[in-house]
């Protein structure tokens, strides 16, 4: 893996911003700041704050991580390690709609592989990207918990089950017109 592709996965690296970085907006610090303030400054707490972290700002911005390391007695190391570690954090921000498709065992031996396909070829994206648009971050996970209803794949909190990769599109492209609908002025 080479530096550049790094810092456009982990932009809590040195180096400059990934791309895309220089177009988001400025976060909002003073939320940084109250998390630290309720929560606490110790190392033990640093899984507490990325979790809250994420759940204000949606992902780990690189601002807010940088606060944290300046403000409380988590390093860097302990961040960029714990925040890589577990898949429930994001260095990026996600779409407006989180589309995950199982590939748990359940899901892998009824066709979970055809359903990502499809989706990343409808979308024209690929696993833990987002659309152009900002609509859709797709996800590929573990496990939904629904293993009667292989292959899966949820969009938001909706659950759709025994897909064939033609549903997977078909639900999509509905999916994205009532998108247009909603949005529309």
């Amino acid at each position: 893996m080479s530096a550049d592709t790094t810092r456009e996965q982990y932009p809590f690296t040195d180096g400059p911003p990934p791309c895309g970085a220089h177009n988001r907006p400025a976060i909002d610090l003073t939320k940084t700041e109250a998390i630290i303030e309720r929560t606490g400054k110790s190392r033990d707490l640093c899984i507490k704050i990325l979790q809250e972290l994420q759940a204000v700002y949606g992902y780990l911005p690189a601002e807010a991580l940088h606060y944290v390391t300046e403000h409380t007695a988590i390093s860097r190391r302990q961040i960029y390690g714990v925040a890589t570690f577990y898949d429930q954090f994001r260095f990026t921000p996600v779409g407006r709609h989180l589309i995950r498709v199982c590939h748990g065992t359940a899901c892998h031996v009824n066709g979970a592989n055809r359903i990502s396909q499809a989706v990343e070829d409808a979308l024209r994206i690929k696993n833990k990207e987002t659309t152009e648009n900002g609509l859709f971050t797709l996800e590929t996970v573990a496990c939904l918990g629904c293993c009667s209803l292989a292959p899966a794949m949820m969009i938001d909190d909706t659950t759709y089950g025994r897909l064939t990769p033609d549903e997977a599109r078909k639900i999509l492209n509905k999916f994205s017109a009532e998108q247009k609908i909603y949005n529309a002025p």
